[in-house]
């Protein structure tokens, strides 16, 4: 009983919480306020995942190849938008 109490009520604040953001993307889009990602932190997060599930599949077990999957993705997003990355301000 209370696991799915618990379980309801975080999937209520997870809902809630969504939309909430989706308002939140909606009115600065309207405003013209359209923040480009940052595609080199994309890159980042991919090496990072990479090498997290990597080290957890060879030592725990192989439930955590989703975090190879996931490092593979952000990779794969980051190098395609290669062009877009943005130079920090001691390299220019």
């Amino acid at each position: 009983m209370d696991f799915l109490l618990i379980s309801l009520v975080l999937l209520v604040l997870a809902i809630l919480v969504g939309v909430i953001l989706v308002f939140v993307k909606l009115k600065r889009r309207k405003a013209g306020e359209v923040v480009e990602p940052n595609y080199q932190a994309f890159f980042a997060m991919g090496i990072s995942f990479l090498g997290l599930g990597i080290a957890l599949t060879a030592t725990i077990n192989p439930g955590f190849l989703g975090f190879i999957a996931l490092g593979i993705i952000y990779m794969a997003i980051g190098l395609a938008n290669r062009d877009k990355w943005t130079k920090s301000k001691k390299e220019a």
